[in-house]
């Protein structure tokens, strides 16, 4: 085995993150946020995923609290889910739930889940994630919510918080990558059961613990 840069040790996750890595790129029109075109189907060849400094982070936060059962939106080409799987097998086994509306993201983030030998750890939910996620089997130990700009007047990152948001355990963990204002608004009001801190990992990101 080679000696790692990051916490996870296995070869083949880190050669598919690292596949991610290079192959990133913005669509000319520079993604939804800068350019107004939200629909999610027009960008189904662009992984907007997190970094791997984000995923380091997801990783050891899993290990820390031995997380089993893990929820992520939006799964996109499975990025994020590569760090989650890694960390839940890790633990010993659990599951990662995903969930992602765009089919032909599905069936990349599948095919690389499994030249990562991850895949049967992962449960994809093809649709809107405020269905597929409105029951998660249980209490879950972490979240990420990547959201997706809408036009709706709550962004989707606060509406698909209020779906998962009950069914967190105390203790459980949230992060979220884009730091939309009515997001930050609720994590960060002690009323509604969380704490909350932001990190300076791309740009900005939000670190929540459900307390209550």
């Amino acid at each position: 085995m080679s000696i790692s840069s990051g916490p996870i040790l296995d070869d083949r996750v880190n050669s598919i993150i690292d596949r991610l890595e290079a192959s990133r790129r913005r669509p000319t029109n520079d993604g939804p946020m800068a350019s107004g075109e939200i629909d999610p189907y027009l960008y189904a060849d662009y992984g907007f995923s997190i970094q791997p400094a984000q995923g380091d982070l997801i990783y050891l936060l899993c290990r820390s609290i031995g997380a089993k059962r893990v929820v992520e939106f939006a799964t996109s080409v499975a990025m994020s889910t590569l760090y989650f799987a890694a960390a839940v097998r890790d633990n010993g086994g659990g599951i990662v739930i995903g969930s992602e509306i765009v089919p032909a993201k599905i069936a990349t983030a599948k095919r690389n889940l499994t030249d990562a030998g991850l895949a049967e750890l992962v449960d994809i939910r093809e649709g809107d994630a405020r269905v597929t996620l409105r029951d998660l089997g249980g209490p879950v130990d972490f979240v990420l919510i990547d959201g997706w700009p809408t036009e709706d007047e709550s962004s989707l990152a606060m509406q698909v918080m209020k779906v998962v948001a009950p069914q967190i355990r105390p203790g459980g963990l949230v992060m979220n990558d884009n730091g939309e204002k009515d997001y930050l608004a609720f994590v960060r009001n002690p009323a509604n059961g969380f704490r909350s801190i932001s990190l300076p990992l791309k740009g900005s990101t939000e670190l929540s613990v459900k307390v209550g």
